[in-house]
């Protein structure tokens, strides 16, 4: 598609599909043009009626430039919006697209900020956003800087309200926290885009949501009907088999003395190194106990911090090999193969990263 715009080495203008056909997009709605040009035509009669002439034509344009500004700039709390949950994974400038997809291009692009809502996107975007606070946290813009603050933000405010998964947040804020520490004390040897107090100011926050999930009190649920602990033993057996975490194993044991006694199972512990782990790994890691059988449990934490466990996610996102194009399978692109299914292909959070990195 050739360019639209003034100059053909720019990127063009932004188009919309709509019922009468394409329209270019406007970043300011008519009503806000509207609204400028009233405080431009109230300026220019204060110019024109004032007693002395202090403020010049240019000056009453340079104000209203200005307000369009800080318009977008008090716009940026929420995340921008896109008609299209997709985008466009190239990594090279081509004679009909300049430049290059940039990690906070893709971030803002995606609409992490409703995948949140969705439970079998949760942990997806949650992994995602620690796996940016480690490495890649220098290498978003700044628009993209905001958006990952904000959908933090939501992030924790939806953990406080409905109590799901407070450990996983807790990971993320401290590798955070970490990073944060370490990029404001090296000031001027690493890239921090934007002020300094800004990012003193962000740490500041997520210090204070760590107090505030430090003091996180679960509540009881009120349930009169059929709880998890009148079940029978083979099916709660049957729920801890299904779990891929150990910490939620832990976690789900100290629910019940019942649940305990399960959780402490040694063929459940077996199982789950086998699952996450090969037979030479167990060869270098033997634990025995003092009965001389191995402990599985302690060899499964163990295990985990020398080597990678199987990551499971009720939802990802996913790469098209035919056309480069990143999104989430729910929404869908515009995909000319002729058997689209066979050029997807599932998208984990760290490969995630590797896309974006040159």
């Amino acid at each position: 598609m050739p360019f639209l715009g003034q100059d053909w080495r720019s990127p063009g203008w932004r188009w919309v599909k709509t019922e009468d056909g394409w329209k270019r997009f406007e970043p300011f709605s008519p009503a806000l043009e509207n609204k400028n040009n009233q405080l431009n035509d109230i300026s220019h009669a204060v110019i024109l009626t004032g007693d002395e002439d202090i403020y010049t034509t240019e000056d009453c344009e340079f104000a209203a430039k200005k307000r369009k500004k800080d318009h977008c700039r008090n716009n940026t709390n929420s995340q921008c919006f896109y008609r299209e949950n997709w985008i466009y994974v190239h990594k090279e400038s081509t004679r009909e697209r300049h430049g290059y997809c940039t990690l906070g291009e893709a971030f803002n692009r995606l609409d992490f900020s409703s995948a949140i809502q969705d439970i079998r996107r949760f942990n997806y975007v949650v992994k995602l956003l620690q796996l940016i606070a480690k490495s890649q946290l220098t290498s978003l813009s700044g628009a993209a800087q905001k958006n990952y603050f904000n959908i933090l933000d939501k992030i924790v405010r939806k953990v406080m309200e409905d109590q799901y998964n407070p450990r996983l947040i807790k990971d993320l804020l401290q590798d955070l926290s970490s990073t944060l520490c370490i990029l404001i004390r090296g000031v001027g040897k690493s890239v921090l885009v934007g002020n300094i107090n800004i990012w003193i100011c962000r740490l500041e926050t997520i210090l204070l949501w760590q107090q505030q999930l430090k003091n996180l009190q679960m509540n009881k649920q009120v349930n009169n009907g059929l709880t998890l602990s009148d079940l029978p033993l083979h099916m709660l057996s049957n729920i801890l088999h299904r779990l891929s975490d150990g910490w939620d194993i832990i976690t789900l044991g100290q629910v019940t003395p019942t649940l305990y006694m399960l959780s402490e199972d040694r063929q459940l512990w077996k199982k789950l190194c086998q699952y996450h782990f090969a037979e030479k790994q167990f060869c270098r890691h033997l634990i025995l106990s003092e009965k001389g059988h191995i402990d599985w449990k302690l060899m499964y934490f163990a295990l985990q911090k020398c080597y990678p466990i199987k990551e499971q996610y009720g939802d990802t996102l996913h790469f098209c090999r035919h056309c480069s194009i990143l999104f989430w399978k729910d929404g869908g692109h515009p995909c000319t193969a002729s058997d689209p299914n066979t050029c997807l292909m599932p998208v984990s959070p760290q490969h995630f990263i590797d896309l974006f990195k040159f």
